[in-house]
């Protein structure tokens, strides 16, 4: 055992103070931090500390995301039991899902935590997060990568970073795919989660996938299917995505009746506009609904992975030059779930 942990931050809530009702990064939360850790913990694990960007992760850059990756790429992980960053809320689960594309082979655990409030707040559950990745780093010997988040009144649940979901509106509670959680931590000790729809340790441990290289294209538009969604109002005369993605309804529907609120018509404008579109999420096994049969054939449809993931997949495969549906069939970090028949 090595009892050394490489440790990134990169700004967001974790690396905040606040200042009445406003929170702004600060430098200071860095020692805060560990110093926090140290005193609540037991042991002599040594923190090796990184600042490769320091930003509210809202404001991400493609350029941010890349000195992250290239920071991670440089660490000698044969100096470390696993790596930790620290990232905030608001984009953790883009860069948690992008980062298992390009570090599934990483042969430590690599372990995302944020906070919901900074640090010095009574309510923050940076620390527990901390605590949480420190720990499965220690216990766990896997590879690849994670993220570790414990919700108002539960244990630090750890996340494959593959099947990371979006958060719950206005609490910010992180979650699994269909509520499956890789594994807990609790009083210290690893709970693995058993669930069918989850690889095994061995399974992660003999995985020979390969990573993707980092590149983004930023040119992707996100429509997000609701009631009354009119599509005429996407107009590329202007600036012209180089893929769309619509995000379904739960039953893998959207609009395809009437004039301006029907999807095939726009599908039918983005096809001769040369540009491709993406549906998800949608179950293989799930039955199709008559309303989405006969789509246009510049429509893809991205099967079985969340629709973060399908973000990821599109951007990186776009950005390698490479059609949107490039990744689709890849299962690179386990992303693939195997949903449950209905």
């Amino acid at each position: 055992m090595k009892k050394s942990i490489c440790v990134i931050f990169t700004g967001g809530t974790i690396g905040s103070d606040s200042e009445g009702n406003s929170i702004s990064l600060s430098r200071g939360s860095r020692k805060l931090l560990i110093e926090k850790y140290r005193e609540q913990a037991s042991g002599d694990i040594k923190f090796d500390v990184l600042t490769p960007i320091n930003i509210l992760s809202e404001n991400v850059q493609p350029d941010d995301l890349e000195k992250l990756y290239t920071c991670v790429k440089g660490v000698d992980i044969s100096l470390y039991d696993g790596i930790i960053i620290t990232h905030g809320t608001d984009t953790l689960c883009f860069t948690v899902n992008l980062f298992s594309q390009l570090f599934c082979r990483c042969l430590v655990p690599v372990v995302f935590v944020s906070a919901l409030y900074p640090l010095t707040d009574e309510r923050s559950n940076g620390l527990k997060n901390f605590a949480g990745a420190v720990d499965f780093i220690e216990k766990s010997k896997v590879g690849g990568v994670y993220c570790a988040f414990a919700n108002d009144g539960e244990n630090c649940k750890i996340h494959l970073a593959s099947r990371l979901v979006y958060p719950d509106e206005i609490n910010g509670f992180y979650h699994s795919a269909l509520g499956a959680h890789f594994a807990e931590i609790e009083d210290g000790e690893i709970k693995y989660n058993l669930s069918p729809l989850l690889p095994t340790v061995d399974e992660i441990k003999k995985s020979k996938a390969q990573p993707v290289e980092f590149a983004l294209c930023d040119k992707v538009m996100l429509i997000t299917m609701r009631s009354l969604l009119n599509f005429e109002v996407y107009d590329f005369s202007k600036v012209k995505p180089q893929a769309v993605i619509i995000e379904l309804s739960h039953s893998g529907t959207v609009c395809t009746e009437g004039g301006a609120l029907n999807f095939k018509h726009f599908a039918r404008y983005c096809e001769a506009c040369g540009v491709s579109v993406v549906l998800g999420p949608v179950m293989s096994r799930a039955g199709v609904y008559a309303s989405m049969n006969d789509l246009p054939r510049n429509v893809i449809t991205a099967y079985d992975t969340t629709i973060e993931m399908t973000i990821v997949k599109v951007m990186t495969a776009l950005g390698a030059n490479l059609p949107a549906n490039a990744y689709f069939d890849r299962d690179t970090a386990f992303e693939k779930i195997p949903f449950p028949q209905t």
